[in-house]
């Protein structure tokens, strides 16, 4: 498969893969109770690194204390011994030669009651609609000064990522957290410049994309959006006009690339479903990111024959678990390892850095492996 577009340069922002095949991030939980990266983390950024020129953006980031109320053990990034624990991790990832965004978001209406309890946290959103399902919270409508405190926050967070050696940021904008919640109108029933209308449910997402610019350069700075995910309560009658004008703000920002999520993926299950994002290829003349339940058939089809004029990095999230080595098996066609479910969550180094290279990878010669 050496052949194909997915093994060919590409210029991202101020950075240079060596090939389009990108890990999605991915929320694995091995953090500490107060959201510090443990070791195992460096250990398993780094194996996934191994191939040079592997772009990697990390699992979601929560960006202040007040961001947060879910997930247990997923990290931080507004403390210091946060920022030094995850130095650890980038330094490694480029010593492999690899590149690494911080995924930076804030949980919003899709918080856990009984975490955000523990936590001493008070739920926002846009409205008082809670996320469909048990353990939501009926979430308290964000005041003007809750949203410029917000916006600042996501500025903080952009810059301690810098601090902690990261490529660049990726704003976090899909799946029904706090600004996907402010985006689509089934969960922002707001009247004030926030809401109503389509230009003022983009607002509070310009307003962070354009704060982190400011904070570390658009180059640096990276959108995530689901435009057809029903996820957590999610999913507009017709979302085309909301998130085209999302995506042509974010195009004005000259950011690094636009990450996509196929209308395949809902959260973390597969749907059947077929909707298109042609509306947003469109609109979007810079480096795309593009995940939703790819493997190495679809993925080369996709690059080389569906969308030959644009610059597409796949995505891989669950099969990058599985296979470390994941860059190297699709180029030389081998068969990919199975992901377990049952470790996705959990705290433990089983399932998260014990799955295999594959054998022809370890015989091979370190760190280059015969990419084109």
């Amino acid at each position: 498969m050496t052949e194909s577009r997915l093994f060919k340069p590409l210029k991202i922002g101020n950075m240079e893969l060596k090939h389009r095949i990108g890990m999605a991030p991915l929320t694995r939980l091995r953090a500490t109770a107060d959201r510090v990266p443990l070791p195992v983390m460096k250990e398993y950024y780094s194996q996934r690194a191994c191939v040079p020129g592997t772009l990697i953006i990390s699992e979601g980031t929560i960006v202040s204390p007040a961001a947060g109320g879910g997930w247990p053990h997923a990290p931080g990034i507004w403390r210091k011994d946060q920022v030094a624990a995850w130095r650890t991790i980038t330094d490694e990832v480029h010593r492999k030669g690899g590149f690494i965004f911080c995924q930076i978001f804030a949980f919003g209406p899709a918080a856990d009651t009984e975490i955000a309890d523990r936590e001493g946290i008070v739920v926002l959103g846009p409205s008082a609609i809670p996320t469909p399902g048990e353990g939501h919270p009926v979430p308290r409508p964000m005041t003007r000064e809750d949203i410029k405190q917000t916006v600042e926050e996501f500025a903080v967070a952009a810059r301690n990522a810098i601090d902690a050696g990261f490529d660049g940021v990726e704003v976090h904008a899909a799946n029904g957290y706090l600004l996907d919640s402010f985006i689509q109108d089934v969960s922002n029933r707001r009247t004030d410049e926030y809401g109503g209308s389509v230009e003022n449910r983009s607002r509070f997402v310009d307003e962070i994309m354009k704060a982190a610019v400011e904070a570390v350069g658009a180059a640096r700075v990276g959108l995530q959006l689901s435009p057809w995910s029903t996820f957590q309560g999610m999913g507009m009658a017709d979302p085309i006009p909301q998130y085209s004008d999302v995506i042509h703000k974010a195009n004005r920002l000259e950011l690094a690339y636009l990450h996509l999520i196929e209308s395949r993926i809902s959260g973390t299950q597969e749907v059947e479903r077929t909707e298109g994002l042609d509306f947003a290829y469109e609109i979007w003349d810079r480096p795309i990111l593009l995940a939703g339940e790819f493997q190495a058939a679809n993925a080369q089809k996709l690059v080389d024959e569906e969308y030959p004029g644009k610059d597409i990095v796949i995505a891989f999230g669950r099969y990058f678990i599985s296979n470390p080595d994941l860059v190297y098996r699709i180029q030389k066609g081998l068969v990919l390892s199975a992901y377990d479910r049952n470790t996705f969550y959990t705290n433990w180094a089983a399932g998260y850095v014990d799955y295999q290279f594959s054998p022809e990878y370890l015989a091979g010669t370190h760190p280059q492996v015969g990419l084109a």
